[in-house]
C-alpha cells in the first residue's frame, strides 16, 4: 500500500453492474469480500450500488461515486456477450475512445489459440484510452484501472485474483479497530438508553445488531476502539443503561 495514511481517512464506493444480480438470478459474493479487504487495510467502504446493463445508468453511477469517494470499485460486465458493456461505459464516462488494447490481446493470446481469438472474445480486450491493465491470474483476460476507478470481473474468484493485484497500489488510512460485546439484552431493552449514548457522541460510529440462539432474541453492540467518524474525539465515559448493564462509549 502507498504511504503512511495513519492520520488519513480514505473513502470508498462499490458499483455492481448486472441485470443478473437485480433480478436474483445470480447472488452477489463480492461485496462483503471487498468490504473485509478494504477495512483491514484502512479503506472505508461508504457505499454500494447496483445496477442494471443500461449505459446511461453505469456512466451516471460512476461519474457520481468517482467524484464522490477516493476510489470506486466496479464489478461485472466484462466479458465476451453483447451485454458486458462496462468497458464501454466506462469509456465514455470519461469521454475517452475504447479499442483493442495490443497488451490485453497478448494476454488473451496466452490462454487463447489465435484461431480461437473470435470477435466475441476480443471484446474482453477492449480497454478504454489512458487505462492501465489489472492483471487476472485466474483466466489471463484483464480488467483495467481509469483514474480512480478500478473495473474487474464479476466471477467471485477473478475479481478477488484482480483485487490482490490492485491493493498494493492503494493508498490507505486509519483502520478501524472495534469491540463487539454480546449484551444478554433484546434490543427493545436497549435501544432507549443506547440511543441516548449516541447522541451524546455524535462522532463515534455505535451499532447494535440483533441475533438468534436457542435461548432468544438478544443483541450485540458493536464500538470502534481507535478511530472514530470525525477528529475530535471527547473523552470516554461509562454510561449506566436502565436496565442495570454498564457499557462503555470510546471514541
Amino acid at each position: 500500500m502507498k504511504g503512511d495514511g495513519a492520520n488519513e481517512i480514505v473513502t470508498a464506493a462499490v458499483l455492481v453492474i448486472g441485470d443478473e444480480i437485480l433480478s436474483g438470478r445470480t447472488k452477489d459474493k463480492n461485496i462483503g469480500y471487498i468490504a473485509d479487504v478494504l477495512a483491514a487495510v484502512g479503506i472505508d467502504l461508504r457505499e454500494v450500488r447496483i445496477v442494471p446493463d443500461v449505459e446511461a445508468e453505469i456512466v451516471a453511477a460512476v461519474n457520481g461515486l468517482r467524484a464522490r469517494y477516493d476510489y470506486l470499485f466496479t464489478t461485472g460486465g466484462i466479458g465476451p456477450t453483447h451485454d458486458d458493456i462496462t468497458a464501454e461505459s466506462v469509456a465514455k464516462a470519461f469521454g475517452v475512445p475504447i479499442a483493442v488494447d495490443p497488451r490485453a490481446r497478448a494476454l488473451l493470446l496466452t490462454r487463447i489459440a489465435e484461431k480461437d481469438l473470435n470477435e466475441a472474445r476480443l471484446r474482453m480486450a477492449r480497454i478504454p484510452q489512458g487505462a492501465d491493465l489489472i492483471l487476472n491470474k485466474i483466466s489471463a483476460a484483464p480488467g483495467f484501472s481509469l483514474g480512480n476507478v478500478f473495473v474487474m470481473a464479476g466471477i467471485p474468484t477473478v475479481m478477488q485474483a484482480m483485487l490482490d493485484e490492485v491493493l498494493p497500489t492503494l493508498r490507505t488510512g486509519k483502520k478501524l479497530l472495534s469491540v463487539t460485546l454480546d449484551t444478554g439484552l433484546r434490543e427493545g431493552d436497549l435501544g432507549t438508553p443506547y440511543g441516548e449514548i449516541q447522541k451524546l457522541h455524535p462522532e463515534v460510529m455505535m451499532g447494535s445488531y440483533p441475533f438468534f440462539n436457542e435461548k432468544g432474541f438478544f443483541t450485540r453492540l458493536v464500538l470502534p476502539l481507535v478511530r472514530a467518524r470525525e477528529e475530535s474525539r471527547p473523552s470516554p465515559r461509562r454510561h449506566r443503561f436502565r436496565c442495570g448493564r454498564t457499557a462503555s462509549a470510546r471514541p
